[in-house]
């Protein structure tokens, strides 16, 4: 096959090892685009979880990976009509069809030379059922001012405006974020975004001056002292959202939440509700937020709020070091050393 009908992906080929593999390009189909992937932004929870073999749920190796990715139309099938060549889209990736038949396992295959989005508008109004059109809601245009460095981040922004915003968080709230990576921080913005007035963050040290970028209003050293104390000889909260779920830690800071206040978990580290969500840990009611999050819902919202610089992408990426696809690897060593926030992966 020649070179012009192939493409590279990057492959977890057994939990610790990655690699670049050739496979070949992927047909759009009728309702399909196929576009010229530009970016990625690295994922240190799904992607390192994937990455370490220790994904929440059933993974199959070896696996085409990367959500966070987006591509410009290059293609379009007979059948589409929202997607024109040139456009850039949000979430674009392989197709588990594609995956499979190159022998893969399919996690999104967001990390690839090339990638298809599914016009899943044109879908609807054909009448297909939303069980074959409602996965590529995610497909998304992006305006062609917004720098698609940019935005690989929508996807972060999109998925926890969302969650935020189902869970109540609104104008004069206090909200509490725990954890201080991408959705952390994302939280913090996104927090600040829908009008809460106090905006608090525990996490690592070397994070604050992101989180302040972000639109931290206090921040807690997760590492100095009794931080868990300190915060709770403060006001209380209205929110409490857990970015990382690690088992220590809403445990920690349920007794700084307002009688009746809300908190939720959307990290990766324990599985659901774990027992230390349960009393006697808090000593009056309060609600667990289980409602997930739709990326969709937000997509003009955060649009908007990129186009009136309410987001400093700064906070997330440093867009003067971005990694090559067969820099993948390197790229994650710097992620599990600190050293960024998410890597830009130039596709």
């Amino acid at each position: 096959m020649s070179g012009e009908n192939m493409m590279k992906t990057a492959v977890i080929e057994e939990p610790g090892r990655i690699d670049i593999r050739e496979l070949p390009m992927p047909e759009p189909g009728e309702y399909g685009a196929l576009c010229k992937m530009l970016y990625g932004a690295t994922c240190t929870g799904t992607d390192g979880h994937l990455i370490r073999g220790k994904i929440p749920w059933p993974v199959y190796y070896p696996t085409a990976f990367g959500h966070e990715s987006v591509g410009r139309v290059v293609e379009v099938g007979k059948k589409v009509r929202n997607y024109k060549i040139g456009d850039i889209i949000t979430r674009v990736g392989l197709r588990e069809s594609d995956c499979k038949k190159a022998g893969l396992n399919w996690n999104w295959g967001g990390y690839s030379t090339h990638g298809v989005a599914t016009d899943h508008r044109a879908m609807k109004d054909d009448g297909l059922s939303e069980a074959e059109y409602g996965a590529f809601r995610v497909n998304q245009v992006v305006p062609p001012e917004i720098d698609p460095r940019d935005a690989t981040l929508i996807i972060t922004w999109r998925e926890t405006l969302s969650f935020a915003t189902r869970m109540g968080v609104c104008k004069g709230a206090s909200v509490l974020v725990l954890g201080s990576g991408g959705n952390g921080l994302s939280f913090v913005s996104m927090s600040k975004a829908l009008g809460a007035s106090y905006v608090a963050a525990v996490g690592g040290a070397g994070r604050e001056p992101n989180a302040r970028r972000a639109g931290v209003d206090a921040y807690f050293d997760y590492r100095s002292g009794d931080w868990a104390g300190a915060l709770s000889s403060g006001e209380k909260f209205d929110f409490i959202i857990d970015a990382v779920a690690a088992p220590d830690g809403l445990g920690k800071v349920l007794s700084c939440l307002k009688p009746g206040g809300a908190c939720g978990i959307y990290g990766l580290e324990i599985k659901g509700a774990d027992p230390v969500l349960i009393a006697p840990l808090a000593s009056h009611g309060f609600i667990f937020y289980a409602g997930g999050y739709d990326e969709e819902e937000t997509h003009d919202r955060v649009i908007e709020l990129i186009l009136r610089d309410a987001l400093d992408a700064s906070a997330w990426l440093e867009k003067d070091r971005e990694f090559g696809l067969d820099e993948i690897k390197s790229a994650f060593a710097a992620l599990n050393e600190k050293r960024f926030v998410k890597a830009l992966i130039k596709l």
